[in-house]
């Protein structure tokens, strides 16, 4: 196994088995984002409370109700051998690596470690990453707006929701191409992380040579990748395969009953507690109905039950990864794909044989029509699911044509979904495809780039007709009405048109009695909050609001912009880019790298969204850009909007960012340059004999002064290790780096008397003193030491007897020091031991047996 890395930091991942590819995989994104997938290994168990606080308890307290563990270990069960294969070896993978891997100082300010995957941890990842990236909570809005508004007024706001949609992605024919054969492209928009919701990575092993995309914490690559003979991107079909219940819960005693169709019956009742940081626990209880589990309300209240695809399937689409890997025509991705759940899909694939496929993957459930626009009933018939949609999308393009898919709605209905993104962006990009002879990748960067906003012309159209203006207002609505209608960040018209536009959406927000009622808080808590945000619903369906008049909001709409445009006359306008900056999430509001303006817009197709609640800050955009070259894989590129790494002082921490903002890529990791990963390792007695010449020559050089037998001879050396081996209370072995000595690991019980520590440090039963000895070896390796002593650590605690390991490295080795409290020691005393002063450390096995032995 060897991993090297591209002048990015992009780790190539090599393997002699698809097992050993996936457990290198594992100890590399262990490596490179320990805190990330710290993080997302405690949102799929319910836990991030035990490590944010108060700030996690919302999260914990939904994915206990909605049952995400349990659905991911029951899918784990459910995996194919192979598949299981892949997830066993990437487990295995992470848990060494975050045992040989310094903690993540976002960790060590929390006063915390990481925590020990289990099998199933990379299928409850990749659950947190989409349970609430489909259309259910739009169903509460949709209801609640219904309720005060009216169903005309739910039509008017009938777009995508305001926090899962924006991604573009276009395929073109080879008769289009610069080079002869297809070229896919794209760019999937979700919220902006820090470090970023997707990985760059290349994978080789034995039928596998794969660049693409991966979620931190999830094998394989899932939906952007490109294999060298077949290449494909996705973006999200916008299609509605999530169903809430409104169900009546009653409490009879110590159980809970739910009214049916056919009656009342009992529910899955079981209680959950949540463990709050420096906050008293909060207790969950777990009801279960017929349509799935209740997650919001309980008996006696107003309770909702939430049915998805891989609850009722208790399927993930897992075993589709595989064999994407080992995918070579389009005919393989399709097939691939008939095993994906959800999300629910548009891929764009072609081959190196110049085919091109636009289809749909994924599992939509057929019912009745009411259940995809708002929440139902449960005790009333008909709601129930009667199978799956057996006829989805999919249609081969001629080598002189191209597809764009931007979230819009396409073809005649049925639809699958019910809200659909504007076709702007797909316009937009169908035009700028069409008006190219032969694209390329310069053609596409361009493409990302593009900021021309459709919808401007309408507001443009507003402030023209506006009169009884000041004179200052008079000058921004010349500045407005003169811009191009491109969202540069260096444009004082795009600025002055994005401060009016958040100055008109907060007085229709404010001014509507309509909506008023919409800003009090709803009883679904703050996970649910961007959902019914007036102001952002405003924003999104503004082009429909001004088309509209303002008459189904019951408000003047001329006079809310007359009165805006006074309001941000005020102050001479500024660039877009002063307003319009890029604030990546992070779970520990660290704040982003630096301040930087982004160009962009909601309805570009270099879709930035501002938040106006936030000041037209962007917290959400492309998450990654590419370019699949299906002539030349090196001709393509791709980008992320701050770096490989999710370490911060790495100097592949935000490297990308200036690529990112300026829409331009960064090439893909066709060649190799530094190897950073360990070879197999284990560990093996030490034959006093046979292993005395390379313990002499080790111990004789002058870097092994400290092991204090410089000047023994090689008869001496036999001496002493026969001695050792001689004794009930003494070990010592070597550590093998595919099967070559490579380090030392002796062991003494602490209580024998011969080690002169016994006497000068309090002990207890179980422990255990270990001396550790690493060879020359590569060190300039990245990891080699730590893992080197983690194996020769991990193979002494396989004795269940052993509850504390004691080590004594010198008190001026700093470097020895850190590296046990890495691994997860505490210091203890200081102590004189005649031949050096020692910093005592225990390692409780507690501590570091769970993280290597699953």
């Amino acid at each position: 196994m060897t991993v090297t890395r591209d002048a990015h930091g992009v780790p190539i991942i090599r393997g002699a088995s698809l097992a050993e590819m996936a457990r290198e995989q594992g100890r590399t994104v262990a490596r490179d984002r320990g805190w990330q997938i710290e993080l997302e290994r405690l949102r799929g168990e319910g836990r991030t409370a035990e490590l944010l606080g108060e700030a996690g308890v919302a999260w914990d307290v939904f994915a206990r109700r909605a049952m995400l563990e349990e659905v991911a270990k029951h899918a784990y069960r459910n995996l194919d051998p192979v598949s299981r294969e892949l997830v066993d070896s990437f487990v295995d993978g992470v848990n060494g690596g975050l045992l040989t891997s310094p903690v993540p100082i976002e960790l060590e300010r929390l006063g915390a470690r990481p925590g020990t995957w289990q099998s199933w941890t990379p299928l409850a990842v990749f659950l947190v990453q989409n349970v609430l990236f489909a259309t259910f909570p739009s169903k509460w809005w949709r209801e609640r707006l219904a309720a005060v508004a009216g169903d005309d007024v739910v039509q008017l706001f009938g777009l995508e929701g305001p926090t899962w949609s924006g991604s573009n992605a276009w395929a073109v024919g080879g008769d289009r191409t610069a080079s002869g054969l297809p070229i896919v492209a794209g760019d999937p928009h979700r919220l902006i992380e820090s470090p970023g919701v997707y990985q760059q990575v290349r994978l080789v092993a034995p039928g596998i040579d794969v660049v693409g995309l991966t979620f931190p914490g999830v094998p394989g690559v899932q939906h952007f990748g490109h294999t060298g003979h077949v290449a494909w991107g996705i973006t999200n079909a916008m299609a509605d395969y999530q169903d809430l219940y409104l169900e009546r819960l009653r409490r009879d005693d110590d159980v809970v009953m739910v009214e049916g169709p056919d009656g009342w019956y009992d529910a899955d009742t079981s209680t959950s507690r949540v463990l709050v940081r420096d906050g008293p626990p909060v207790d969950v209880e777990i009801v279960v109905t017929r349509n799935g589990p209740v997650v919001h309300g309980g008996p006696g209240e107003r309770a909702y039950s939430l049915r998805t695809p891989s609850f009722v399937l208790r399927d993930l689409g897992f075993d589709a990864l595989v064999p994407l890997l080992r995918t070579r025509t389009v005919d393989d991705v399709e097939q691939a794909l008939a095993r994906w759940v959800e999300p629910v899909n548009d891929v764009l694939v072609a081959d190196t044989t110049g085919r091109v496929r636009h289809l749909t993957a994924g599992r939509v459930p057929v019912r009745a029509e009411a259940n995809r626009h708002r929440p139902v009933p449960g005790w009333e018939p008909g709601h129930e699911w009667s199978g799956w949609v057996e006829s989805m999308p999919c249609r081969d393009l001629p080598a002189d044509g191209f597809v764009v898919t931007a979230n819009e709605r396409r073809g005649p209905a049925p639809w699958l979904g019910t809200e659909y993104a504007p076709p702007h962006r797909a316009r937009r990009i169908a035009d700028l495809l069409d008006a190219e002879a032969a694209v390329d990748r310069a053609v596409c960067e361009r493409i990302h780039g593009d900021t021309v906003l459709a919808t401007a012309p309408r507001v443009q159209k507003l402030v023209a007709d506006l009169g009884g203006l000041g004179d200052a207002a008079v000058r921004w609505r010349d500045v407005i009405v003169s811009w191009d209608g491109r969202m540069e960040a260096d444009s004082e018209g795009a600025g002055a048109f994005g401060a009016f536009r958040a100055a008109l959406v907060a007085r229709i927000a404010a001014d509507c009695d309509l909506l008023a009622s919409l800003h009090e808080p709803t009883d679904l808590g703050p996970l649910f909050e961007p959902w019914f945000l007036v102001a952002t619903r405003i924003m999104t369906s503004l082009d429909a609001i001004i088309t509209d008049g303002g008459d189904l909001l019951g408000i003047d709409l001329a006079d809310l912009a007359r009165a805006a445009l006074e309001e941000v006359a005020s102050e001479p306008p500024a660039a877009w880019g002063d307003r319009h900056t890029l604030w990546p999430l992070h779970a520990a509001d660290e704040p982003p790298p630096r301040t930087i303006g982004l160009s962009g817009d909601l309805d570009c197709v270099l879709s930035t969204t501002a938040a106006p609640t936030l000041g037209d800050l962007c917290f959400r955009g492309p998450v990654a850009r590419y370019v699949w070259d299906l002539a030349d894989r090196s001709a393509g590129g791709w980008v992320v909007p701050l770096g490989a790494s999710g370490v911060p002082g790495d100097p592949h921490h935000h490297d990308q960012l200036d690529a990112w903002s300026q829409a331009r890529l960064v090439p893909l990791p066709e060649e190799t340059t530094r190897a950073t990963t360990l070879p197999a390792l284990s560990v093996r007695p030490i034959d006093p004999v046979a292993d005395a010449e390379v313990i002499h020559r080790w111990v004789t050089e002058d870097r092994g002064s400290f092991w204090m037998m410089s000047e023994y001879s090689l008869e001496e050396v036999v001496e002493v290790y026969t001695w050792l081996d001689e004794q009930p209370t003494h070990t010592a072995s070597f550590v093998l780096a595919d099967g070559e000595p490579a380090a030392i690991v002796q062991t003494y019980r602490v209580d024998a008397e011969v080690e002169p520590i016994s006497r000068l440090v309090e002990h207890r039963p179980g422990d255990l003193g270990i001396h550790f000895f690493v060879a020359g070896g590569d060190r300039r390796r990245e990891g080699w030491t730590a893992g080197l002593i983690a194996a020769g650590a991990a193979h002494v605690l396989k004795d269940p007897a052993i509850h504390r390991l004691v080590l004594d490295p010198d008190v001026g080795n700093a470097r020895a020091i850190g590296l046990a409290e890495r691994l997860g020691a505490v210091r203890g005393p200081i102590v004189d031991l005649g031949h050096k002063t020692a910093q005592v450390l225990f390692l409780d096995a507690t501590v570091l047996r769970p993280r290597w032995w699953r």
